[in-house]
């Protein structure tokens, strides 16, 4: 039998039935109290009653935050996957309550955020919303729909094949080289060491930046040319092959307290690298642009597909052909 009593200024609906859990809820007005206790013994009596509470008492944004403390933080991606949490956390998205996530709702915040996002980063947004309602549904105990699975989803974007132009990889390592300071003892330029030799490495092996940050220096050995690589996109070890100009890039380095081969965080390089090629005066380029340019330069060295794969970490020719991008005079010449 429910209850019903005035508390505090609202009217109190308490529900009990032996094997169901105790429910209650408050309203402004009695028969909203009852109105409501009657629904859920109905629901009880006829076996189908789920319980709302935590649904109708949480918002997205509860779920995300509890999502990076329990989840998140043991990914790779972590750091990643904290700056798209805080995005969305400042968003109105996530001040809707989770029991009233929709796949409408949802639709209206894809159409929202491609007006300032590709396709693509809108996916990633969508994939980490799916996500934490998965997680919140499975392991939370929260009866909700994924509604992410009921809209569509925008086009991802093409691939891109952004290599550097002549002379435009000597105008972007002078615009990462570390400036001095004046007479006054201010610098007069990038301040950041560790940009230049970053990218220098990133062309020469065509490591990811996130398998470049995690290197250590007991990674490297310089007898045998190589850096082994243990924590990687596809969870795979590797071992990459160091060119001489790699090599003498690393011997340079001074080495850090840390143990880190290059001791800065994805946000300075995030920060320092679009800085440094808008000083160079070059347009439309990334630093995963980098991984792009130094397979196809590698693909000119090592002609078989397997050695390339080695080096670049791709599982499958689809991939690799995503990043392999051979101009077409280079090719004109090797045809005679």
């Amino acid at each position: 039998m429910a209850t019903i009593r005035q508390r505090d200024g609202f009217w109190e609906a308490r529900v009990r039935r032996e094997g169901w859990p105790k429910i209650s809820r408050s309203f402004n007005s009695k028969a909203e109290a009852r109105a409501w206790a009657s629904v859920i013994e109905s629901e009880i009596e006829r076996g189908v009653f789920i319980d709302r509470t935590e649904a109708e008492k949480n918002t997205l944004g509860d779920l995300l935050v509890r999502y990076q403390a329990e989840v998140s933080c043991h990914k790779k991606s972590a750091e990643a996957e904290r700056y798209r949490i805080a995005f969305l956390l400042r968003d109105d998205i996530a001040k809707a309550k989770v029991a009233a996530l929709s796949g409408k709702l949802l639709a209206l915040w894809r159409d929202k955020r491609l007006k300032g996002a590709s396709g693509s980063t809108t996916n990633r947004d969508l994939n980490l919303i799916s996500h934490v309602i998965t997680v919140a549904r499975k392991e939370w105990g929260m009866p909700i729909e994924n509604p992410v699975a009921m809209i569509r989803r925008p086009p991802e974007n093409k691939a891109r094949k952004r290599r550097l132009a002549p002379g435009e990889e000597e105008r972007l390592l002078d615009a990462l080289t570390a400036a001095e300071r004046d007479e006054h003892g201010r610098f007069t330029g990038p301040q950041n060491i560790w940009l230049r030799p970053l990218v220098v490495m990133a062309l020469e092996t065509a490591m990811r930046r996130s398998e470049l940050l995690a290197l250590d220096w007991q990674d490297i050995s310089f007898a045998d040319c190589y850096a082994r690589l243990y924590e990687t996109k596809n969870g795979e070890s590797r071992d990459v092959p160091l060119s001489s100009r790699a090599v003498a890039t690393l011997m340079a380095l001074s080495r850090d307290i840390s143990g880190k081969v290059f001791p800065i965080s994805a946000f300075a390089v995030n920060k320092g690298f679009p800085r440094a090629v808008e000083r160079a005066g070059i347009t439309n380029f990334r630093f995963h642009d980098l991984r792009h340019e130094a397979t196809s330069r590698i693909a000119e060295k090592l002609d078989n597909v397997l050695e390339l794969s080695a080096v670049t970490g791709h599982k499958t020719l689809v991939m690799l052909k995503r990043y392999y991008h051979p101009r077409a005079k280079d090719l004109a010449k090797k045809l005679g």
